[in-house]
């Protein structure tokens, strides 16, 4: 054990002496500086302090240091780190500190769309505490679960930032608090009580290959600018779905060196940081493709990057940003409702559907040509691949898409209209339920669609339901003896 002592060591040249505490432990000595000093008037001959005040405050000090000592095991600590203990036990931590370098750490080993989202939730976190000078013994369960609650109606951040706090936690956990000695500077861990609450599952973006065909014959809007954003958009959405619904990042940081003899050589952003295997892919360009390379290929021999995007736009979410702007564009000149609108990642999901439902291909082979891990992670890391697979499933899909007028061999999940036909003769028959009990019905005609059916039962909705519950509908056509069932949410689909 430790033993204390205040003491002073060297007079300064206003003839003051600074008071020390000095720690013995293991036989070796360390100092504590206190606040307090003394003049030659307290102390004795022999350099001992006598005066009471500094004594009673420095008795106060050793009396602390005890009690903290006897909490821990100090039989294995050197005197140092019986100091760093005494000095920093006790100290709050910043979280907001911990968590910018944390990002910027991410940041530094190649990680930037990672840390943009670490980034975003620990923005939001301090903006719910209302200050940017968070510390760890702000974030109780009670705290964090308060904070959760305000993201209950996004979709995705609702589980991603939790997710990415509780990640900053765990990090700041293991660096600062040694359980081993017994060493907790951070006390707080809510994460043992919180439950995270479930990202909602994503809509299903694909479209059928007949909308497909449509997007990509439709006339560009008319525009002033010399890079007009519409084609802009449907040339990238070309690309995504020519190469096997390659991300728009990829194509963004994609290099020169990466294209060789016709083929992509790279690893995929997303991904590349996490998997054994660095998400490395190839795939052979489909010559349907070439000439939209061709046009944003770089001519400058100085340009290391194999487009020329990077010099429109400076970030690839910009670039993303702008190419959903003219897809929705060219989605408009076709009156395409807005909700209805397709953005990039329609294109990326649209050749995984046909890929499986078109063209036979299995599950584990639409994974394998849009460079998922599949499972097969840890093998794909020690196995040379082959990706001739990848590009002739690729090359079927351009096939299906832009040679043959062949409508989709299964029905287009995401229309509700093929099993209901409703029109002003027909009687229609509606039903609302919520949790198996009947709440309303109707049966009568002059109804043009569903939604006109949907909202005349809607009117009818217990207030006693809670917000964001779902509710069920049937929806029969009485004279064609058709019948179909949707779901809406209360306070966002009804």
């Amino acid at each position: 054990m430790a033993t204390f002592k205040a003491c002073v060591r060297s007079k300064r040249k206003d003839g003051f002496y600074p008071v020390y505490i000095r720690i013995v432990h293991q036989t070796a000595p360390e100092y504590i500086k206190t606040n307090k000093m003394v003049d030659s008037k307290g102390l004795t001959k022999t350099k001992e302090i006598k005066d009471p005040f500094v004594l009673k405050y420095c008795a106060e000090c050793i009396t602390d240091y005890v009690e903290r000592l006897n909490r821990v095991d100090t039989s294995t600590w050197s005197v140092k780190e019986v100091k760093e203990y005494l000095l920093s036990g006790d100290t709050d931590i910043s979280f907001s500190q911990y968590a910018r370098k944390y990002h910027d750490e991410m940041i530094d080993a190649g990680q930037k769309r990672n840390a943009r989202n670490y980034e975003l939730a620990y923005q939001h976190l301090e903006r719910f505490a209302g200050t940017n000078k968070v510390m760890f013994s702000h974030l109780t369960s009670s705290f964090i679960e308060k904070w959760i609650n305000t993201l209950s109606t996004s979709k995705r951040a609702k589980e991603m930032y939790p997710i990415c706090i509780r990640q900053i936690t765990k990090a700041a956990l293991v660096e600062y608090n040694d359980y081993d000695n017994g060493i907790i500077r951070i006390k707080t861990n809510p994460w043992v009580k919180v439950k995270i609450p479930k990202a909602d599952v994503p809509e299903k973006l694909a479209i059928t290959p007949e909308a497909c065909r449509e997007f990509f014959s439709a006339p560009l809007p008319v525009s002033k600018m010399a890079s007009p954003l519409p084609e802009l958009g449907r040339d990238v959405a070309m690309m995504v779905i020519c190469l096997a619904g390659i991300n728009t990042i990829d194509l963004y940081e994609m290099k020169k060196s990466n294209y060789v003899d016709g083929i992509l050589k790279y690893n995929r952003a997303k991904t590349r940081k996490a998997r054994t295997d660095s998400a490395y892919i190839e795939m052979r360009v489909p010559p349907i493709l070439e000439p939209v390379m061709q046009k944003y290929m770089t001519t400058d021999p100085e340009d290391d990057f194999l487009f020329s995007f990077h010099k429109r736009h400076t970030t690839s979410d910009s670039f993303g940003a702008n190419v959903n702007i003219g897809i929705k564009k060219i989605c408009a000149s076709l009156n395409i409702l807005k909700e209805q609108q397709y953005c990039i990642y329609t294109f990326r999901h649209t050749w995984g559907t046909i890929a499986r439902n078109d063209c036979g291909a299995s599950v584990d082979e639409v994974a394998f040509a849009m460079n998922h891990a599949a499972g097969y992670s840890v093998t794909r890391g020690y196995l040379k691949i082959d990706f001739l697979p990848a590009w002739k499933l690729n090359e079927k899909v351009v096939e299906f898409i832009f040679f043959t007028d062949k409508a989709s061999r299964h029905e287009d999940t995401n229309t509700e209209e093929n099993t209901l036909r409703i029109s002003p003769k027909y009687l229609i028959h509606g039903s609302m339920y919520f949790r198996g009990r009947l709440l309303h019905e109707i049966e009568d005609i002059g109804f043009n669609n569903k939604e006109e059916v949907i909202a005349q039962l809607a009117k009818y909705i217990p207030e006693d339901i809670p917000e964001r519950s779902m509710i069920q509908f049937k929806v029969e056509n009485k004279d064609k003896d058709q019948l179909a069932i949707y779901e809406r949410m209360k306070g966002k689909g009804v």
